[in-house]
């Protein structure tokens, strides 16, 4: 007994005094504690990440409910809440404890708060066995804040609405969605603090600017006056003798420098029915004619002399304050007796009751009916012009009527103008064939927040329909003029833009085109140097575009927004890339150029979905612009 109490006090003793596994005891018993440790390291570096997405989800829901229409805590907390579930999928489903409240202080200021429960691991996992020591989730919270409608917004969108928009693929649907949701995305329901309008501008062939069109570009003359008298020579003297270059015709009244008409000489002549100028009197009897002639022109047996009320012998017509200019063309019209006259003519002008037209009169007879002579120039109802096709010759005459389009505003050399029109600043006419290059049936609506109803912007957008060449320069002049304060001065009150000031207004202009700019003006009319597509020759005038050509026009314009202020955007469709070094002469470049910030206000948009896309980044862009912060 004792032996063996002895053993086993020794065996006691040898335990006691090894040390052999105790580092895997201690491990054993710390292991639990480090899992646990690791496992809380990854739960809070989990919260935290989760944390920092809630801040960037409930910022962007914040702006997206501050950028809204809705004016209401509970039309802020619909749309605050879409846009958090949204950003954030596996949150706000069913646990109770993520909640998120938006609410609008004073319609100006969308403030938002949210929490969201994160599932732990070291309660889920480590700890069910053992009993619940910890909350199975850790709440990690947010709070954001926007001031909204910091400032007003004026946008005019210049929108191409020309026959390539439908050649090959419509793409006049995508066009209206496009537009459409960008003014749904711009103009804000409540305008009590901030206004929030857009323009439209749509261009094809000119601007159709409507009911405005008198202001813009004066109203038409309708100059029709009565035609009472023909004349064109005195009543004849008879020349009773020659010799040489000497004519003798008694008591001729004639002198130096007027001209004559020569009637009854030789046929086989050059003297017989021709207009002549005086040389030289040499005395009541006799004279002398400018230019050659012989013996054999002086024959003939009822020779004689009349005195022309004009060089050349024209036709002289009486029209009382007939407001002709010398130049111009003119149609006359329900005349008899004259042969010829009833027909469109080029003018000189007498004096005010008085005007010629080159028809020499002998044997054209005398007015047996009166009738009415119309203008032609540019400002009349009806525009006379010659044409160019065959140009060579002096006769061939175009009429077509005036428009409610508007085309550039004339300037030459001299720098783009945003003065309010008036009679020495209107906007360029815009006299075009409705065969051939019609004004485009798609209106201007100056600066408006009406979306909905007659007149609202998505009605008017709706009736868009793809026509005409591309006057872009004209859509571009438009659209400035539109967010223009000094120009916009003729819109009616509700339409007036406001002053340049970049903080209390944001004023955007968004162009859009397919397509070169083929079709500048001159004098109302499309130019001569127009480009292809523009149109038949017979409707072009022969003179060059009094601006230079649309291309350059367009640069100098969107430069001179851009020096106010003015935001541009541009969206280049479906045009061919092309090198933005060296000379600006495409489209691409154009709107290139045009752009604020081409790698950021510039889209190229190649198809249809594109184009919806670029007016969408283009609204939400503008709205963030007048976010305060």
């Amino acid at each position: 007994m004792n032996s063996f109490t002895g053993r086993f006090v020794h065996l006691l003793q040898r335990f006691t005094r090894s040390q052999r596994g105790n580092v895997a005891m201690i491990a054993g018993i710390a292991l639990p504690v480090l899992l646990m440790i690791s496992a809380g390291a990854i739960d809070l570096h989990n919260a935290a990440k989760v944390k920092s997405e809630l801040q960037d989800a409930l910022d962007a829901a914040t702006l997206a409910a501050a950028r809204s229409n809705a004016t209401t805590n509970a039309d802020v907390q619909k749309v605050g809440m879409a846009s958090l579930k949204a950003n954030m999928p596996n949150y706000f489903l069913t646990n109770p404890g993520d909640v998120a409240s938006f609410t609008v202080n004073d319609r100006t200021e969308v403030q938002a708060t949210a929490t969201v429960q994160v599932k732990t691991i070291i309660a889920n996992v480590f700890l069910p066995p053992y009993g619940q020591l910890f909350d199975d989730y850790l709440p990690m919270g947010a709070s954001s804040n926007v001031l909204r409608a910091s400032r007003n917004v004026e946008v005019a969108m210049a929108l191409d609405v020309t026959g390539s928009m439908s050649d090959g693929v419509d793409y006049m649907p995508d066009l209206r969605a496009a537009a459409t949701e960008l003014a749904g995305i711009v103009v804000q329901g409540d305008q009590s603090l901030f206004t929030t309008r857009v323009a439209l501008v749509p261009y094809a062939g000119g601007v159709n600017v409507g009911d405005f069109a008198n202001a813009l570009r004066g109203s038409m003359r309708d100059q029709l006056t009565d035609v009472t008298k023909s004349e064109w020579a005195q009543s004849p003297t008879s020349i009773t003798g020659v010799s040489g270059q000497t004519l003798t015709a008694r008591n001729h009244g004639l002198k130096v420098g007027d001209p004559v008409f020569l009637t009854g000489f030789s046929t086989r002549g050059n003297l017989n029915e021709t207009a002549r100028i005086v040389k030289k009197v040499t005395s009541a009897d006799n004279f002398e004619l400018e230019g050659s002639y012989s013996s054999t022109d002086l024959g003939g047996s009822s020779r004689a002399v009349r005195k022309c009320e004009t060089e050349g012998c024209y036709t002289v017509l009486t029209s009382v304050n007939h407001s002709l200019v010398t130049g111009e063309i003119a149609q006359i019209t329900n005349t008899s007796g004259v042969t010829g006259l009833n027909d469109r003519h080029p003018v000189t002008v007498i004096d005010e009751n008085r005007f010629s037209v080159p028809l020499v009169g002998y044997n054209r007879g005398n007015l047996s009916r009166n009738g009415k002579v119309e203008c032609g120039r540019d400002g009349c109802q009806n525009r006379m012009f010659r044409h160019i096709r065959n140009s060579t010759k002096v006769d061939y005459y175009t009429r077509l009527p005036a428009t409610t389009c508007v085309s550039e505003r004339p300037r030459g050399n001299n720098a783009p103008s945003e003065a309010a029109p008036s009679s020495t600043t209107y906007v360029g006419r815009a006299y075009l064939s409705s065969s051939n290059n019609p004004c485009p049936s798609a209106q201007f609506i100056p600066l408006t927040n009406q979306l909905t109803g007659k007149g609202g912007l998505n009605e008017t957008i709706k009736t868009y329909r793809a026509g005409g060449s591309t006057a872009g320069q004209v859509g571009i002049e438009m659209a400035w003029y539109a967010v223009s304060p000094t120009f916009g001065s003729v819109f009616p009150a509700a339409s007036r833009p406001n002053a340049y000031n970049t903080a209390e207004t944001v004023k955007a202009v968004i162009l859009m085109t397919d397509g070169e700019f083929n079709t500048p003006f001159c004098e109302g009319v499309i130019a001569r140097n127009a480009g292809s597509g523009s149109g038949n020759d017979e409707f072009k005038i022969n003179c060059n575009a009094t601006n230079g050509e649309g291309f350059a026009q367009s640069v100098q314009l969107c430069a001179a927004m851009k020096a106010q202020g003015i935001v541009v955007y541009t969206v280049g469709f479906n045009l061919k890339l092309t090198s933005i070094s060296g000379p600006i002469d495409t489209a691409y470049e154009v709107m290139h150029t045009c752009a604020t910030n081409p790698n950021e206000t510039f889209f190229p948009a190649a198809t249809g979905t594109d184009l919806k896309e670029a007016f969408k980044s283009i609204g939400r862009d503008i709205t963030r612009l007048r976010i305060a912060r």
